[in-house]
């Protein structure tokens, strides 16, 4: 079961419950490619924090040696899917209890935003190094 917490908040304003809500219909079209099964039906999250316009998601694989490569998948997709929400400008991931969690998190964590437009500068900065 999802653990939620909001900092320094003692009651829930209502754009933060319709985010909440939004994450948690995110989280749970989520599959673990192996055994296709949504990863909240598998118990995979342990907490959701969310903090302004960031939010850090603690979870556990299915075991301590699941294959990287569907670990990986799982969290790109929580930290892209999670991006695409109105309302989140950051999403961390931390993925614990596996054999390649480091290497897993930080892969994810400096992965570029799908859903963020290149700024002027970006696009004319890749355009000069094509010519």
């Amino acid at each position: 079961m999802a653990i939620y917490s909001i900092n320094d908040l003692s009651l829930m304003s209502q754009e933060l419950k319709q985010i909440r809500v939004k994450i948690f219909d995110k989280l749970s079209g989520i599959v673990d490619p192996e055994i296709n099964t949504s990863i909240t039906e598998l118990e995979l999250i342990d907490e959701v924090d969310i903090k302004d316009t960031n939010v850090k998601v603690d979870l556990h694989l299915t075991s301590p040696f699941c294959p990287a490569v569907f670990g990986f998948k799982i969290c790109q997709d929580i930290h892209d899917d999670l991006l695409s929400i109105d309302g989140i400008d950051d999403v961390k991931i931390n993925v614990s209890n596996h054999f390649m969690s480091e290497q897993i998190n930080n892969q994810v964590n400096n992965s570029p935003n799908p859903h963020k437009k290149a700024t002027k500068t970006e696009d004319d900065s890749s355009k000069s190094s094509e010519e």
